[in-house]
């Protein structure tokens, strides 16, 4: 079924329908994605903390009441439970499995957290030319696990996990620039260069997403990415979370625009 792609609200109806199971990237310019992660009540207030306390990696932008899968802040009909192209169920600390509708796991004692994401400010560095590979390659961003290790909270705790985009240093020097008034949507790169400096062994294995070339002339920039909650919660073992899968976000009603800061 063919639909707009630009329209938020679209984009989300074609997922509630199973009619879009893709990747977000790309879709609906303008408009804030999200990185998702729901948890029964009794983690919620820890993870809250979490994510305050490791803005960088978890810039919150909305949290929904116990039980109640609607987010009216990121869009009107907006339901945490269909909207998302493509989740990922773990149990007890375990993957599960993947699923594109998430209605018969739903309970009064789940909490959706949503997570700024990456994506906000591509389109400010697509707008100033920075080229962004993997995007004209039709793949998902390159992420990794590091050795930057998470401020705890609760049984919250972990390394920090990034996602690469190769540049050239006056790219780099620019989209230092540029992401910098996103602190919504992850800010700044953590790292520039050297991948072995923060526990990457080999650019070739992702984490997860897709293996990007980095050239001769380019420097692999990291910035701090929004599953590092998936690794937070391998550790905190829930009875049940359920996620986003790489790169398939929920898209919000709200402007990038709006987490730009000053």
């Amino acid at each position: 079924m063919a639909f707009d792609r630009t329209d938020p609200r679209a984009v989300r109806r074609a997922a509630r329908s199973g009619a879009f199971g893709g990747v977000t990237a790309g879709v609906a310019p303008g408009f804030v994605q999200g990185n998702v992660c729901i948890l029964p009540r009794e983690f919620a207030a820890d993870f809250r903390l979490f994510c305050e306390r490791n803005p960088k990696p978890c810039p919150l932008i909305g949290v929904s009441g116990p039980g109640d899968p609607r987010l009216p802040s990121l869009g009107e009909d907006l339901d945490i439970r269909s909207d998302v192209p493509r989740y990922r169920v773990f149990r007890d600390g375990e993957l599960k499995g993947e699923v594109t509708d998430i209605h018969d796991l739903w309970s009064a004692d789940l909490v959706a957290f949503v997570i700024g994401c990456s994506f906000s400010f591509e389109e400010a560095l697509a707008e100033a030319g920075v080229p962004l590979r993997y995007v004209a390659e039709g793949k998902n961003v390159a992420m990794y696990l590091t050795n930057l290790e998470t401020e705890p909270a609760g049984p919250f705790r972990g390394p920090m996990a990034v996602s690469m985009r190769p540049l050239k240093a006056a790219d780099a020097i620019r989209a230092i620039q540029i992401t910098s008034r996103y602190p919504k949507a992850h800010g700044a790169p953590v790292h520039i260069g050297k991948p072995e400096l923060i526990g990457i062994a080999d650019l070739d294995r992702p984490f997860a997403g897709d293996r990007i070339d980095v050239g001769p002339d380019e420097l692999p920039v990291f910035w701090a990415c929004g599953i590092t909650p998936q690794a937070a919660v391998l550790r905190a073992k829930p009875s049940i979370c359920i996620t986003h899968a790489p790169g398939h976000m929920l898209v919000t009603d709200l402007k990038n625009s709006e987490l730009a800061a000053g």
